[in-house]
């Protein structure tokens, strides 16, 4: 499958009716056996300009290179972090609803409107939310969102790999806590950290 670079034509239109200040959002490690899942959101200028698509659809380079722009541009972007712990506790439809208030809560601006990757709204205490199928192809501000999650996402999980010995044996640095057939028979061979999803895993 090839890029699809997202566009802001959905956010100039919901600036055209009053909603000035257009936020997107988007979460990875949603289907991750070890980690936290993390939800990014990111407010674009009108005149934003950065070639930007679905994370997934990037190499790590580029999303490296990227989220550099994306920041430098943005006017204002945040993360929401849910730790394995807590979505075992949760589960994960309340999970993703925390990572996205935990997100939108440290914004610094007052958003007229936020646009969801997908068909539900995790905000739905919020009447800003808006839910829209494939967003994170189409629409800029929530490529930029995942872009910004994978990123911050991928280093924590590489970091903690590689600074803590208990985690080394799960190979982190290249799964980021992703299923993988290598990463499940670590699992049966030496069992759970502290980092996974036991709710995934034991009763997946």
């Amino acid at each position: 499958m090839g890029k699809i670079w997202a566009t802001t034509e959905f956010e100039n239109r919901l600036r055209a009716r009053g909603q000035f200040l257009v936020a997107g959002a988007d979460e990875v490690g949603r289907g991750a056996l070890a980690g936290p899942l993390v939800v990014g959101c990111v407010v674009l200028p009108v005149d934003f300009a950065v070639p930007v698509c679905d994370s997934k659809l990037m190499s790590r380079v580029a999303r490296e290179r990227c989220v550099l722009a994306i920041k430098q541009a943005a006017l204002d972007w945040s993360l929401g972090w849910v730790a394995a712990a807590e979505i075992d506790a949760l589960g994960l439809s309340a999970a993703l609803g925390l990572a996205y208030l935990r997100a939108v809560e440290a914004l610094s601006v007052s958003i007229s409107e936020i646009i969801l990757d997908g068909n539900i709204n995790y905000l739905d205490d919020f009447e800003l939310g808006l839910p829209q199928i494939k967003a994170d192809q189409n629409h800029a501000c929530v490529a930029a969102a995942s872009i910004v999650a994978k990123t911050a996402r991928d280093e924590y999980m590489q970091e903690l790999g590689e600074r803590d010995e208990s985690y080394a044996i799960y190979d982190l640095a290249s799964n980021v806590g992703y299923g993988t057939a290598a990463h499940r028979a670590v699992i049966r061979e030496h069992g759970l950290s502290d980092i996974h999803r036991r709710s995934f895993i034991l009763h997946g």
